[in-house]
């Protein structure tokens, strides 16, 4: 139990700006072994992180006047909150991944160009884009269901957050190994950490399944099928996007980057909230 927390604490601190500091951060310690195992704990960021942002979502629609534009606010603030809780950490890899498959055919140009920390024109236009879908498919699915508005951030961060581990178990870690923040990450990852985020991310659809039920009594009465058949669809989007974005990293990096992660969380994200308002 104690590495097992410290691990997911090191996570929390890799991939968030959620403070662990002070006697804290001491007792967690650091190590780049310690880096690796917490790996297996990406998805559990993505249960706090969901819970924090469809907690907000949750308490916005209850308290927000009753109007079409309601679930557009809640949406808004939403999203800026996630952007906040972990420093656009993987909206920063998109942008990167953007400008540098964007900005040059060339591998080895575009991996200089990734690594540059300045925001070119290709990289400003994902994620304004990323964002604007994000929003707009989040009220959406507001506007015809809050309940699966609420739920629906949850699953996602926590489902777009384990794809990209698949990543790291496939593909080569490529770029410049020495300066990159994820190569720890990239050693390796073992069949026993892939496991632990499985369980996490099983451990939370079926939280999402029981809880669309216990949000409204009236939903304990439906068929489960009617239940489960978004969530499926939505899982099915999001493993669409995650094997496009396999193919791309491969086809023109052969292999991923730490930003190249990052925009797979930001895409698989994107593509379950599509794949959810398509079911709705």
């Amino acid at each position: 139990m104690s590495h097992f927390l410290r691990h997911y604490l090191l996570a929390i601190q890799f991939f968030t700006r959620i403070p662990v500091t002070g006697r804290l951060a001491a007792w967690v310690g650091f190590s780049p072994a310690m880096l690796r195992a917490s790996a297996a704990h990406f998805p559990g960021v993505g249960v706090l992180v969901g819970v924090l942002v469809a907690g907000v979502t949750a308490l916005l629609l209850a308290c927000l006047p009753h109007s079409p534009f309601a679930p557009l606010v809640a949406a808004v603030m939403g999203t800026v909150l996630s952007v906040m809780v972990t420093g656009a950490f993987h909206e920063d890899g998109l942008a990167d991944v953007a400008d540098g498959l964007g900005g040059s055919s060339d591998r080895e140009r575009a991996l200089v160009i990734m690594k540059d920390s300045r925001v070119g024109a290709f990289g400003a236009l994902a994620l304004v884009l990323a964002l604007l879908s994000k929003v707009a498919l989040l009220a959406l699915i507001g506007s015809v269901s809050p309940r699966w508005m609420v739920l629906g951030i949850f699953a996602a961060h926590v489902v777009s957050r384990t794809w990209p581990l698949l990543l790291i178990r496939l593909m080569p870690h490529v770029g410049d190994a020495a300066g990159s923040k994820s190569k720890p990450l990239a050693d390796q990852i073992s069949g026993a950490s892939l496991l632990a985020a499985g369980v996490w991310c099983s451990m939370a659809l079926a939280l999402v399944f029981v809880g669309y039920g216990a949000i409204d009594s009236g939903a304990m009465r439906m068929p489960a099928f009617s239940v489960a058949s978004p969530l499926l669809v939505a899982l099915f989007a999001s493993s669409v996007g995650f094997a496009y974005m396999g193919r791309l990293l491969w086809r023109r990096l052969q292999g991923f980057t730490g930003d190249g992660l990052g925009a797979t969380q930001q895409l698989c994200e994107l593509a379950f909230y599509l794949g959810l308002a398509l079911a709705l």
